[in-house]
């Protein structure tokens, strides 16, 4: 039995669902209200003790960290659905760096515009004894928050996430490009969609500049979003998009 702890919006949760969906395993929903802070409460921090979805809880064996999970998965279910590992060493060393990368460069970076853009107005309402209290019970990223503060992050700082996320995109057009349609090669693997919910995510924010000019890019996303997988894991719910004057 999988069970998933997650949240519709959290682009870590988007990852593990797409994995869930292209392995075709049936899976239990825990969704869970962030806004609400149910990732703070006892109950769930005894399973996840860093306070951030996803958690996958198989058999009642609790497995964190939403790039381990996508591992997991495949590792349970090689046989099943699409194989989201190379077959070799080398294939595997390469899905393997790029999930490194993911986790440091854009998975980072696409905090910076979303929580501007999605949380700033919510959390600047809030009265400071709240904002303190939540910052004082999330175990994890207590400087991030101090650092968004009521007026949202610095210029330079959103400004250095652009930069992240440009370097993300130049790094998959030329990884797509020379006639190999994903990022490891020949086929689809845990690499192409660990990055795919920040790709989606600066859609939704409406950043789509930032792979201007990227025809490799493009027709990657493109073959992506046109796998039953995307509407699995991004259905309406799931997706942030904003209206800019």
């Amino acid at each position: 039995m999988l069970e998933l702890y997650h949240a519709h919006i959290s682009t870590c949760s988007q990852k593990v669902r797409l994995c869930l969906a292209e392995k075709g395993l049936e899976w239990t929903s825990h969704a869970m209200e962030l806004h609400r802070g149910e990732q703070l409460t006892p109950a769930y921090l005894a399973l996840n003790p860093n306070g951030v979805v996803p958690t996958l809880v198989h058999d009642g064996r609790v497995v964190i960290d939403s790039s381990v999970i996508c591992e997991y998965l495949e590792e349970i279910a090689t046989t099943q659905g699409t194989r989201l590992m190379p077959a070799d060493p080398l294939g595997r060393a390469t899905v393997r760096a790029w999930l490194r990368y993911i986790e440091e460069v854009p998975t980072v970076a696409i905090r910076i515009p979303s929580f501007n853009q999605l949380f700033l107005a919510g959390w600047s309402r809030l009265p400071q004894q709240a904002r303190d209290t939540f910052i004082a019970r999330t175990p994890l990223r207590k400087g991030h928050y101090r650092n968004f503060g009521t007026e949202g992050f610095a210029k330079a700082t959103v400004d250095e996430s652009m930069e992240r996320l440009r370097q993300t995109a130049e790094r998959i057009n030329a990884a797509v490009g020379n006639g190999s349609p994903w990022l490891a090669g020949e086929a689809i693997s845990l690499a192409d969609f660990c990055v795919l919910p920040t790709v989606v995510r600066m859609s939704d924010l409406h950043l789509e500049h930032v792979w201007s000019g990227l025809q490799n890019f493009q027709s990657w996303y493109e073959r992506i979003k046109s796998r039953p997988s995307f509407e699995a894991a991004f259905y309406p719910d799931a997706r942030t998009t904003i209206d800019h004057p």
